[in-house]
């Protein structure tokens, strides 16, 4: 069976959505937490919550999108919100499925606060994580060796799936994975091939 590696961070409601649609997936899961803001540095960009505009839409689209998968979903009571100690969570935890399920269900779907020190302080407890775990030098190296790897493969946001370097970004993006999946031959055609090698005709100016 092939191997997906999965992208991801906590503070992510696409990723979230994409959680629940791994099981679709015909591949072994690697699951990869990394730090979205790290990501958006490295490649000079903006997230969707810090455009007033987009921050709307996405929000209703994500909750809209909920809706229709009938996926348990709310807002936390804050978004965008500091991910870091949910991600060395996870690695502490380290990064099974049912961790990661749960870091993630407890920040999507009861609306509270992610930054409330108690709220947090019972989700280590109920995964059996010390803070000191949390807080080791090897789990701090851990999140920011993959949000390294993940940029030098190219990774821009999150959720990413990537097979043997083929990348797949976005929840919306889980259908075109599992067709590659199935038949990688579909990115081979003279069109697709064309596609990579299509010249810029213009370019905004820096500044």
């Amino acid at each position: 069976m092939r191997t997906v590696r999965w992208y991801f961070d906590f503070v992510s409601p696409f990723s979230y959505l994409a959680l629940w649609r791994l099981p679709e997936i015909a591949a072994e899961i690697e699951y990869r937490p990394v730090l979205f803001a790290g990501l958006l540095g490295q490649w000079g960009q903006m997230g969707p919550a810090e455009i007033a505009p987009k921050r709307l839409w996405t929000y209703r689209y994500c909750q809209w999108q909920a809706d229709q998968l009938d996926i348990p979903f709310r807002f936390p009571a804050q978004h965008p919100f500091n991910p870091l100690h949910h991600l060395r969570l996870a690695i502490a935890a380290g990064t099974t499925p049912s961790a990661i399920r749960r870091i993630f269900e407890t920040l999507w779907t009861s609306g509270a606060e992610p930054a409330d020190p108690a709220a947090f302080g019972s989700l280590c407890a109920e995964l059996n994580i010390s803070a000191d775990a949390i807080t080791s030098p090897g789990v701090k190296s851990a999140l920011r060796e993959n949000t390294e790897q993940a940029t030098a493969r190219g990774v821009f946001g999150v959720p990413t799936f990537d097979v043997d370097g083929t990348l797949f970004w976005g929840a919306d993006a889980i259908d075109f994975l599992k067709a590659y999946l199935e038949d990688p031959a579909i990115l081979h055609s003279a069109e697709m091939k064309r596609l990579e090698t299509l010249p810029v005709g213009a370019a905004r100016k820096a500044g």
